[in-house]
């Protein structure tokens, strides 16, 4: 791993085993592809391992499939279709190893993929670690280090960034849930995904959140990267303004987990202006977001106060505003940069 630059508490590592989940829906020629490019790296860490892959009712040959051509694979079928959350947590909680790595079908690892990233969780309070996404057709960039923004109550979570310091620990607000590599212990005390957020769209936001509140932080890695096949999965959902209006209600839905105080009052000013401004220009999507974020107001309303009693038992009153305070003191002297970056 790269210099550290900052001083931390060690603790001893973890003896290291990781437990791949790969939640699959119709992903039958992604798998194909792909699955032996993750065996190879995971031969190539040395490490126990365990590869499971959670298929979300597909109606293509992908179980059939791995039956035949990948019995060392745990195949766990559900019964219903509940979307990429619920999918998850499934593999989370059959998950027997230290580590686990999420990965979607669509991506693809080079073989030194695992090389030094479980060296960040020689530090007691990493969450996790992602590399970088490369797109897989031309190699440009998709996903790196990310920032948020909270202004006048909203919450903005693609701020990309890079640090030019080659040296530099690089924290990220939240990690990818295509290629995630996490402490399995933390994930589980966290809960997993959290389903309300099903199908699909900031779920992977909203854990990295969680894990910052409770004082666990999260990092980039650029010096490993992996291959992604961009929207390969989430083409084959319905019509598109089905998928804007599951974006929007789940935007809600992280507006009201984690913002707070005079933050909330402006997010709440802005809805309703957004609302009025969606209903001017057309965009009646957004109406079906509100209908199904008030549905399960009473549900957002259980899984903050869940998460605010996990707060109090670590003993911690972190708000969006701290996390963005830490994250800014442990880049403190580091040449930050917007965007992603070269390849």
């Amino acid at each position: 791993m790269r210099k550290q630059v900052y001083l931390y508490l060690y603790v001893p590592m973890k003896a290291a085993s990781i437990s791949v989940i790969i939640p699959n829906y119709n992903g039958k020629n992604l798998l194909q592809n792909n699955l032996p490019s993750v065996f190879a790296a995971l031969e190539h860490a040395a490490i126990p391992y365990e590869v499971l892959v959670v298929d979300d009712c597909s109606t293509d040959d992908s179980v059939a499939f791995l039956q035949k051509k990948y019995p060392e694979v745990k195949l766990l079928v559900k019964e219903k279709n509940t979307g990429f959350s619920a999918t998850c947590n499934v593999g989370i909680q059959h998950a027997k190893n230290t580590y686990i790595l999420l990965l979607n079908t669509d991506i693809q690892l080079p073989e030194n993929y695992l090389d030094d990233q479980f060296d960040y969780f020689k530090q007691a309070d990493t969450f996790g670690v992602m590399a970088q996404i490369k797109g897989a057709k031309n190699g440009e960039i998709q996903d790196s280090a990310r920032s948020f923004r909270l202004q006048w109550g909203k919450l903005k979570p693609n701020t990309f960034f890079h640090v030019v310091n080659p040296s530099a620990l690089i924290p990220t607000a939240y990690l990818s849930g295509a290629n995630a590599l996490l402490d399995a212990k933390k994930l589980k005390e966290l809960g997993g995904f959290n389903e309300l957020f099903s199908p699909f769209y900031y779920e992977d936001f909203d854990l990295g959140l969680r894990a910052w509140r409770l004082g666990w932080k999260c990092y980039y890695y650029p010096d490993r990267f992996c291959l992604h096949d961009h929207a390969a999965t989430t083409k084959n959902y319905r019509t598109k303004n089905w998928v804007k209006g599951i974006y929007f209600r789940n935007k809600l839905m992280v507006h009201a987990l984690h913002v707070s105080g005079l933050q909330k009052v402006s997010w709440c000013l802005r809805t309703f202006l957004e609302t009025c401004v969606m209903w001017l220009v057309g965009n009646f999507y957004f109406y079906s977001s509100l209908k199904q974020f008030f549905a399960i107001s009473k549900d957002i309303k259980v899984a903050k106060e869940r998460f605010l009693a996990l707060q109090k038992q670590y003993q911690s009153t972190r708000t969006l505003a701290d996390v963005q305070e830490e994250m800014r003191l442990l880049l403190a002297g580091q040449n930050v940069q917007s965007g992603k970056g070269k390849a």
